[in-house]
């Protein structure tokens, strides 16, 4: 009569288990799980209960300080509090995995010939100039001038996700276009990061970075392959750049492109080897006749196997697929728990078109920038490399089916946001978190709207 219910029991947990295993694998998880984390973020921000708490939590110290005997000293990392520790050190993990991504692209996928890369990377180009020409036109002479940036970004994990939604209503030809396209997308938004929203620059630190980032090629050009010959140098180099003026993220997207793609043993090795080891354990086998599977010789043979069957495996590889679980489903989130939580003393915040002589509105100019720059800039560049025979329309596909997946571009989310908080340094500290945070709330709204646009559109299309 006991095991009915403990049966039950562990049936119900397996199938829990297995749930949250096919959860993980939807390639909508990730958006599901980040807008839960605005939501709670927003919350976070604006109850009284928490406000305060959750505002003086993300601006806790971090920074070591360390006390020499004759009253000197120094602090390490200079001025780290919560909030730069998941924007300057958990980003660089995040950014670090983008960097692979493109890499890959770059050698073996979407953007890996000619002919594959020129009509996403127009259309990516496309994408960026003209949100950011409407924020100009908007903000132009404004002290919200210099947040351009904000809307020129897409959010892969969402504008891939929603199109998994819509199943076959989207020809395949566009979901690769659109996934390439935020790829080089992101590369851009890398660029403009590192060009724009930088500090001033001290020229012999990332000299020296710049010394430590040729060693570590040379060193890739000898042929190491083994992790913490990389993992230490890239710990140099994010010091480095924290100190120069250079965004500390920037130095993920480095090394990312300095870690080897080529496996360490080749296939003729991998196969001796297993041959050798197939070998022992039936030699083992036999010398401990009646022990249990695996006896332990067996078990040291098979973790050699492992070893060398992992080390077939290139560097880069091995790292984006163990880092992309962590990134999508605590980094992302944190994150956006930490850069989301947005306080809204008014509903003037919600008004995008809500325009200040002096000020600006950095609310129209996002907001705008991605409803519409966006799905325009791409369609526009598009149609150019089209007619110019630069590049060719994807497959199955039509111009009104394109710009309704273009609107899904002006999904800006997490990249808008993280260059938001890079926005406005020039500004007075009050009014500079003013513009932040509505260039933040500008960024939900408008990445909300274009979504919806562009899932309206898709299904309107695909029926006629």
């Amino acid at each position: 009569m006991k095991l009915i219910p403990i049966y039950s029991w562990t049936r119900g947990y397996l199938a829990f288990e297995n749930r949250n295993k096919n959860f993980s694998r939807q390639p909508w998880a990730q958006g599901v799980i980040l807008l839960a984390c605005v939501v709670v973020a927003m919350l976070l921000a604006n109850l009284p209960a928490t406000r305060e708490l959750y505002k003086g939590f993300l601006e806790t110290s971090l920074s070591i300080h360390v006390q020499s005997p004759d009253g000197g000293g120094f602090i390490f990392p200079a001025d780290m509090t919560v909030e730069k520790f998941i924007n300057d050190i958990l980003m660089v993990v995040f950014f670090f995995t983008v960097g692979l991504e493109i890499k890959r692209e770059i050698k073996f996928g979407e953007l890996s010939t000619p002919q594959k890369a020129v009509m996403p990377i127009i259309a990516a180009f496309g994408g960026v100039l003209a949100p950011a020409l409407i924020y100009a036109a908007v903000n132009h002479g404004t002290a919200a001038a210099s947040g351009w940036g904000i809307p020129t970004a897409t959010d892969i994990a969402f504008a891939v996700g929603i199109l998994s939604i819509l199943g076959d209503k989207v020809p395949v030809s566009l979901k690769v276009f659109l996934t390439a396209l935020a790829i080089a997308d992101d590369l851009i938004a890398i660029l403009v990061v590192a060009l724009f929203y930088g500090g001033s620059i001290n020229f012999l630190l990332l000299g020296i970075a710049l010394v430590l980032i040729l060693l570590i090629i040379l060193m890739n050009r000898l042929g190491e392959k083994r992790p913490w010959f990389y993992f230490i140098p890239a710990i140099g180099v994010w010091i480095l750049f924290y100190y120069s003026g250079i965004h500390a993220t920037m130095s993920g997207v480095v090394m990312a492109f300095l870690i080897p793609m080529t496996p360490r043993f080749t296939r003729e090795y991998y196969y001796r080897k297993r041959k050798t080891y197939r070998q022992l354990l039936n030699d083992y086998e036999t010398l401990h006749d009646g022990e249990r599977w695996p006896n332990g010789p067996q078990r040291h043979v098979l973790r050699q196997l492992s070893r060398t069957s992992n080390d077939c495996i290139g560097l880069s590889f091995r790292l984006e697929h163990a880092l992309s679980p962590w990134v999508n489903f605590l980094i992302m989130p944190i994150f956006a728990l930490a850069n989301a939580g947005v306080t809204v003393p008014s509903l003037e915040y919600f008004n995008v078109f809500h325009y200040t002589a002096g000020i600006g509105s950095v609310s129209m100019g996002v907001f705008l920038g991605l409803l519409l720059g966006k799905p325009l800039g791409i369609t526009l560049a598009s149609w150019i490399a089209v007619k110019t025979k630069v590049g060719a329309m994807p497959a199955k596909s039509d111009w009104k089916m394109l710009f309704a997946v273009a609107c899904l571009g002006g999904i800006g989310f997490t990249m808008s946001i993280f260059v938001d908080t890079l926005s406005f340094g020039d500004q007075d500290p009050a009014l500079m978190l003013q513009l932040r945070d509505m260039g933040k709330v500008a960024v939900l709204m408008g990445s909300l709207c274009a979504g919806i646009l562009g899932s309206v559109l898709i299904n309107l299309f695909h029926k006629k």
